[in-house]
């Protein structure tokens, strides 16, 4: 297990220089020039060229992305054009919203999705098993910023259940944390709970048909040991690959919805960071968005071998 893990990192290598690369270079052909964004365009000529030569903008793109790199290789992603904060630092305070806000997106879409998929397999071709069809066709097609839009009108601004925005800190109060979070995560949640609702119909199916269900039910075991002992487990592999390979995209997903609802996640200070042309916090959100999709798919494959022991990784 561990050799497979080290050789996956060391994979990951090549890759995460890649996408550096890409990052780098996008950030850079962006119009604006940062000096003249931030002096403003009455700046006198030579304040602007200082500021370059400061920041090292006067220099050739090869020589910058050989420094930048060479930092953050060690831990240093550069600091912030408005803020003169640490860039690390910057994303290590908005982290744990993050993170928060795709447990709570996590755990929404498994609690919609797990009953219904398992109950739209076994009773297959039901009015249950229309609904879940509906419902994963309408989670397919909306758009996750107009159904937080929706959910705002609803919840916040007709029936005043819920804020519409903001966010508080989970030590300041445990009950306003979790009704600031329940219309982000619902958003960025549903998306996922149609894929996966989907996904794990099919692979209940095609796991009740087979030899091994079909004994556990000739011996006279109920429906619900057999579907929950010996089917879902095997039809949670076809979850667990959705799910992680989904969670790049709920990464990218919280972008909105954090703008959406103003939470001071990860994803808006990338927005505000791409309206004020911070170049290096652009560069160091994007850069960890990677590695965080990098990392889940190293989780799924390790997950793999406990859901289904014919699996074993070298």
């Amino acid at each position: 297990m561990l050799t497979f893990i080290g050789r996956r990192l060391l994979a990951t290598i090549p890759l995460l220089f890649f996408v550096s690369l890409v990052v780098f270079s996008f950030v850079h052909v962006l119009p604006g020039d940062p000096a003249v964004l931030f002096l403003g365009e009455e700046a006198m000529p030579e304040t602007l060229a200082q500021f370059r030569t400061r920041l090292g903008f006067d220099r050739p793109l090869t020589a910058q992305y050989a420094e930048w790199l060479g930092r953050a290789l060690q831990g240093d992603l550069g600091r912030s054009l408005r803020t003169n904060q640490p860039v690390a630092e910057a994303i290590l305070q908005r982290l744990p919203v993050t993170l928060e806000l795709l447990a709570a997106a996590l755990l929404v879409s498994l609690a919609i999705a797990i009953p219904m998929g398992i109950v739209s397999a076994v009773k297959r071709n039901s009015g249950v098993d229309l609904m879940s069809t509906v419902f994963a066709l309408v989670g397919f097609s909306m758009p996750n910023f107009w159904l937080g839009l929706i959910l705002i009108y609803v919840f916040a601004l007709f029936l005043r259940w819920l804020p519409p925005s903001g966010f508080v800190p989970l030590p300041a109060d445990l009950a306003e944390n979790l009704r600031s979070l329940i219309l982000p995560a619902i958003t960025l949640g549903t998306a996922l709970a149609a894929l996966v609702t989907r996904q794990l119909r099919s692979g209940m199916l095609e796991v009740l048909r087979q030899d091994y269900v079909r004994t556990a039910q000739a011996k006279g075991l109920s429906q619900r040991l057999v579907v929950g002992k010996h089917a879902l487990k095997n039809a949670l592999i076809a979850v667990v690959t959705v799910v992680g390979l989904q969670i790049g995209g709920l990464l990218g997903n919280t972008i909105i919805t954090e703008t959406l609802f103003a939470l001071p996640g990860v994803g808006r200070l990338m927005i505000d960071a791409i309206f004020s042309r911070d170049f290096f916090i652009v560069q160091g959100v994007i850069l960890f968005l990677a590695v965080g999709y990098v990392l889940s798919n190293l989780v799924v494959d390790v997950v793999y071998s406990y859901l289904d022991p014919r699996i074993r990784l070298r």
